[in-house]
């Protein structure tokens, strides 16, 4: 009796991403038709053709769903701290990092296109959750910049540093959503807000010029 060979784990995994994606992409389809609040997860599930319960396996919230790489976005600034260079400051690595995205257009740093956006603007539901991931995001931040400069997460100056570059790209994030809501095309938003990013961590210069270097 022949025995069945199991899936290689490279094999595995890339089925495992095919059908996360599979869903993502029906899931966002739908919210952007029907809206976040009115489609249901049993309505995902039939159009991607698989159980319900997958759909709650890969994405165990709704949110999870609209927000699929949530994580990228909740590390971003503590990775841009943890991978910084010699004698680089938190602020110069986050500010290269930030205007590296929007050459890039990464979609993790606001360039999520028009239908997305007003998607999320629609949603009180997303409103609100995009604002958790950004606290999140900033308490990643205070927690890599803790361990810069071996302070406590808690000190005061951690705490503060993580708000004000938490705050400069919470609003420059911002701005890029109101920019794709009012229309304009990727390349004009990413010239204003490389611009606009400029003008504002030039603001954080005096205070966080020497701050937390590698």
């Amino acid at each position: 009796m022949a025995h069945e060979t199991s899936p290689a784990p490279g094999l595995r995994e890339s089925k495992k991403q095919e059908t996360r994606q599979l869903i993502s992409d029906h899931a966002t389809r739908l919210f952007i038709t029907q809206g976040f609040e009115q489609t249901t997860i049993a309505e995902i599930a039939t159009a991607a053709r698989i159980a319900k319960k997958t759909v709650t396996n890969y994405f165990p919230r709704k949110e999870d769903l609209a927000f699929d790489h949530q994580e990228a976005f909740t590390s971003a600034l503590a990775d841009a701290v943890a991978t910084r260079g010699p004698g680089e400051s938190a602020l110069s690595a986050l500010r290269r990092a930030f205007l590296a995205s929007v050459a890039a257009q990464d979609p993790v740093a606001g360039f999520s296109g028009p239908e997305f956006a007003r998607m999320i603007a629609d949603s009180p539901t997303l409103t609100s959750c995009l604002r958790g991931l950004h606290d999140q995001r900033e308490q990643h931040l205070a927690q890599a910049l803790a361990e810069a400069t071996g302070a406590a997460v808690g000190d005061i100056t951690v705490q503060t540093a993580a708000g004000l570059l938490g705050t400069v790209h919470r609003v420059l994030f911002q701005r890029i959503h109101e920019l794709t809501l009012a229309g304009l095309p990727n390349d004009r938003i990413a010239d204003t807000i490389a611009t606009d990013a400029t003008r504002a961590f030039d603001l954080l210069e005096p205070a966080l010029s020497t701050y937390a270097p590698a």
